[in-house]
């Protein structure tokens, strides 16, 4: 048994910290922004107040904000810009063109071929914007066959995650393990360094996920009933002696129970701001967006007359919604509205959009719109909202939402076969040394921002709104906490540890061990944290082990990216589980076989490749 002696004050001190972030990464409650910028804020005060001496020098408390210059996070934030610029020119157009046709004709064969792809796109582009291609497409596959898309979704989701574990730009996981290992002195690994690895598993999930899990799945409806209420624009006309004239606006809404009014007109192209304090008058034409239901009694309640455009609503005129139509919307991880509250997004005046319903994943949560105003919008939640068909068609377009109307029509432009040239020499730059230099990746990535944006493939507002500010502040917080543990001995300490707690275990079940434990943390919490901080202690074990690091830092690349057990392992499980109608069981039930399959397949290549 290994004598264990206690860490210092402060490396017992950073992992309190560590394991009371870890905790709050798991709250819903508290958005991981808050959770990252209380680490960062933390760590920086805490080393003031205390300082902690490394060769009679202190450790300075600004070095734990260097991760918003790190070559990680430059890699990271540039490749979500140039995979945004894929999108937005509609560059993986033919993809969604080729699966359409492929699923018309051979539907059995086609799933396979769409894992394949997925899995394939998803090692060198980040799988948020292939989940968001493949989404609507396979949705309207199962609208024209009648059938459920249950059987589908979840293993594309899936296959996504198994995909990005093939290359250093797969994921930021990925990216962040790589860095930190070099910046502790490992050998950089190269783009391709672990594909064989990868490709044993990933053929082996593959061939799970298109045979086997979508017998795992019972078939679920759709996320949101779609029998709610339209709703209906008309204008309630004042008479002189209806009973509101002469009273304030707010008088009038507080009688009719909260109705929403968006505009007065006061005579011909004369508008009245509508504050709660204006009064009404006879003759003004109060403009309402309800159901059929509300419209009519909102007129009854105010004394006036309802009017659709010019005609008065009769048995000739009746109300009309004509040339709208409902559809479902899902937020994707990098849209703006994250974080905002329904009341605030500006759904109607910004998007031209009507908001019906809302849907989120915890429990049954559909929900009405009215009484919405205060929920907070996140990653994946599902809106059934009523626009015009021209409006829906331009917010795929967009970076805030997925339209999930079954449509096969995919965004093209002119500019797609640059930001796919673009995507091919980033990844050619940085994977092949067949130059005099070596180009890294967080530079090639940089030169393919600068290419798409000189080239008019994305303008500077589609660029920043590609990065995700979650994402950075996770790195960056997850970077700070490895290099705390790291200069204060913390992970020393935890790999003595786990070397006590495994004491005298053959060498491939410490490796089981930490690939296990990297899988069961990134399914609870965020994989890039799990990542940072299991890299140095994985170090740790390899040199007091004396055997080489690359085996333990793979276990622990490959164990964050086994995020298949929950729907918060991953920002596309939310939108998939959503859009699907799924349910937390489901991810269990199929996530939890697959990511025990990986890890068995794994731990057997790695043993063999390296000789534990």
């Amino acid at each position: 048994m290994l004598d264990l002696a206690l860490p210092n004050a402060h490396a017992i001190a950073v992992m309190i910290l560590i394991v009371v972030a870890l905790v709050m990464f798991t709250r819903d409650s508290i958005p991981l922004e808050t959770t990252s910028l209380f680490v960062l804020v933390t760590l920086a005060v805490g080393f003031s107040l205390f300082p902690f001496y490394i060769d009679d020098r202190p450790l300075s408390a600004a070095s734990f904000f260097s991760g918003f210059g790190h070559k990680a996070l430059i890699a990271v934030s540039a490749l979500m810009i140039v995979g945004r610029g894929l999108i937005s020119t509609g560059a993986l157009e033919p993809i969604g063109r080729f699966l359409a046709r492929l699923w018309h004709r051979w539907p059995k064969v086609s799933l396979l071929i769409t894992l394949l792809i997925c899995a394939v796109l998803s090692a060198f582009i980040n799988n948020t914007p292939i989940v968001i291609l493949l989404l609507p497409l396979l949705i309207g596959v199962a609208v024209r066959t009648g059938g459920s898309p249950t059987g589908t979704l979840l293993p594309m989701g899936l296959a996504s995650i198994v995909g990005g574990m093939a290359t250093t730009i797969g994921t930021s996981t990925n990216l962040l393990v790589v860095n930190v290992a070099a910046d502790m002195g490992v050998e950089a690994f190269n783009m391709f360094d672990f594909l064989g690895p990868a490709a044993i598993s990933g053929i082996v999930a593959i061939l799970y996920l298109w045979l086997i899990a979508p017998r795992l799945i019972p078939e679920r409806q759709a996320p949101i009933n779609t029998a709610v209420s339209r709703l209906y624009t008309a204008q309630v006309k004042l008479n002189e002696d209806s009973i509101s004239v002469g009273k304030t606006l707010a008088d009038a809404i507080d009688r009719t129970g909260g109705m929403k009014v968006e505009k007065i007109q006061r005579g011909p192209g004369v508008f009245v701001t509508p504050l709660p304090d204006v009064k009404l008058r006879g003759g003004d034409r109060i403009t309402i967006t309800d159901t059929q239901a509300n419209v009519y009694e909102y007129a009854r309640v105010l004394g006036g007359v309802l009017y659709s455009g010019e005609h008065m609503v009769d048995a000739e005129h009746p109300l009309s919604s004509e040339g709208e139509q409902i559809a479902e919307v899902a937020i994707t991880p990098a849209s703006r509205l994250n974080g905002v509250r329904i009341g605030d997004a500006k759904l109607n005046s910004y998007y031209g959009l009507r908001l019906l319903a809302f849907h989120r994943f915890e429990g049954t949560q559909e929900r009405q719109s009215s009484g919405l105003n205060r929920v907070i919008l996140r990653s994946g939640d599902v809106l059934l909202v009523q626009s015009s068909p021209e409006t829906l068609q331009a917010l795929k377009g967009g970076a805030d939402f997925v339209v999930l109307d079954g449509s096969e029509k995919l965004p093209k432009t002119s500019k797609a076969p640059i930001a796919l040239l673009t995507i091919v020499g980033v990844v050619l730059l940085a994977a092949f040394d067949f130059l005099p230099f070596h180009i890294p990746i967080e530079v090639s990535a940089l030169l393919g921002v600068m290419v798409l944006i000189l080239t008019g493939c994305l303008s500077w507002k589609e660029a920043i709104n590609a990065l995700s500010a979650q994402v950075i502040l996770i790195i960056v917080s997850s970077l700070a906490m490895g290099a705390a543990l790291m200069q204060t001995g913390g992970a020393e300490y935890l790999a003595q540890l786990f070397l006590a707690i495994t004491f005298g275990a053959p060498n491939y079940i410490i490796v089981a061990g930490v690939m296990l434990m990297m899988g069961v943390l990134t399914n609870v919490v965020s994989n890039n944290a799990a990542a940072v901080i299991g890299t140095p202690i994985a170090i740790g074990i390899a040199q007091s082990l004396g055997l080489p690091a690359e085996p333990f830092i793979l276990a622990v690349l490959f164990g964050a990216n086994l995020s298949f057990a929950t729907p918060m392992a991953y920002q596309t499980n939310l939108l998939v589980m959503n859009a699907g109608g799924y349910k937390f069981v489901d991810f269990v039930r199929v996530g939890l076989p697959l990511m025990l399959l990986i890890w068995l397949v794994l731990t057997a290549v790695l043993v063999v490749a390296y000789g534990l």
